[in-house]
């Protein structure tokens, strides 16, 4: 990821719902025991010298926007991709900032990106 946000010119945006989401993935992970603790602080120190570099950056979306568009979202797709409410948060944030690349490592999530007509972002 690193190595791929490096090679990306400009910086990538992260609203505050998923800079959260990306922390708290690094816990959890930790929780079920796939990484150590030191492995997570590691994980979190590289998230905080991406913002610090400007790899990433922190934007701030009208929440009253974004939750009207979620729940558009799932009207139109979630009967047919079983997305969940916070993955269709995270797609109707990236449209409410006139997004049009998303990253995400979530199957459900990727669909309905790509069902908003949003561009997937792959990382190799």
């Amino acid at each position: 990821m690193v190595a791929w946000r490096r090679r990306t010119a400009g910086s990538f945006p992260v609203t505050h719902h998923g800079r959260v989401e990306i922390i708290n993935a690094i816990n959890l992970a930790t929780h079920r025991g796939e990484i150590t603790l030191e492995k997570a602080a590691a994980a979190q120190a590289l998230l905080w010298e991406e913002f610090s570099n400007g790899y990433l950056t922190q934007v701030d979306v009208l929440w009253r926007a974004a939750l009207n568009r979620a729940a558009q979202l799932s009207a139109a797709h979630t009967p047919k991709l079983g997305t969940r409410s916070l993955d269709v948060l995270h797609v109707a944030c990236a449209l409410e900032l006139n997004l049009r690349r998303f990253l995400t490592f979530d199957e459900r999530q990727q669909n309905l990106a790509a069902a908003a007509g949003l561009k997937l972002v792959r990382v190799v």
